[in-house]
């Protein structure tokens, strides 16, 4: 199937299971860019269970703003706390030293477009995930597409409706359980090599 998403930062694993089972991934690029998405914050396992990590933006709703025009804020130092958080959360997980560095030059290297940033990470990761995309951008914004999977709903962190995925182990499993379709870095630094195989193994809606 071909199926239209939004390029998230470190989409959640809903995500990644409809992009691994796709034959043909269309990135939509054209959008208007709206607040409380997944296109600039994950979820990932902290010592205290679930955390939010965000990329702050320059945006204002007076005006409708394009995906591509939103700049990051980067007078924060957002990058560095973030790796640290990744760092603090998954140090001891099995796979973290083994991705460490294709991952933390991206929180190195200074992004002014969140579109590009986040265009980057899904490259870094599908290389992480040995996943070869067909993969192609929009070039207009079409709000009822015909003969595709428009899955662009998943990058909408209020509405978000997935499955319960089968579990894996997570570092901090044993002290608040398991919790389902974090960022895909989790499953990556938890699972490695076979994280691709359990992304094609999971049911979708």
């Amino acid at each position: 199937m071909n199926i239209l998403i939004h390029p998230g930062y470190f989409p959640n694993i809903a995500t990644f299971v409809a992009i691994a089972k796709a034959k043909h991934v269309v990135l939509e690029v054209q959008d208007n860019y709206q607040k409380q998405t997944y296109r600039n914050r994950c979820y990932i396992y902290g010592a205290n269970g679930r955390l939010q990590l965000s990329i702050p933006v320059i945006y204002t709703q007076k005006n409708r703003q394009k995906y591509a025009d939103v700049t990051i804020a980067n007078t924060y130092n957002w990058q560095d706390i973030h790796w640290k958080s990744l760092e603090s959360a998954y140090r001891t997980s099995p796979f973290f030293e083994f991705y460490a560095d294709e991952l933390q030059p991206l929180f190195t290297e200074t992004f002014d477009s969140l579109l590009a940033f986040n265009l980057k990470c899904f490259v870094v990761i599908c290389d992480c995930l040995q996943l070869d995309l067909s993969i192609s951008k929009t070039v207009s914004f079409d709000k009822s597409p015909k003969d595709i999977e428009d899955l662009r709903a998943l990058v909408d962190a209020k509405k978000e409706k997935f499955p319960s995925f089968e579990n894996y182990t997570q570092v901090f499993s044993n002290t608040h359980g398991y919790l389902n379709n974090l960022s895909i870095l989790d499953l990556l630094f938890n699972e490695g090599p076979n994280a691709l195989s359990y992304l094609e193994s999971q049911k979708t809606n």
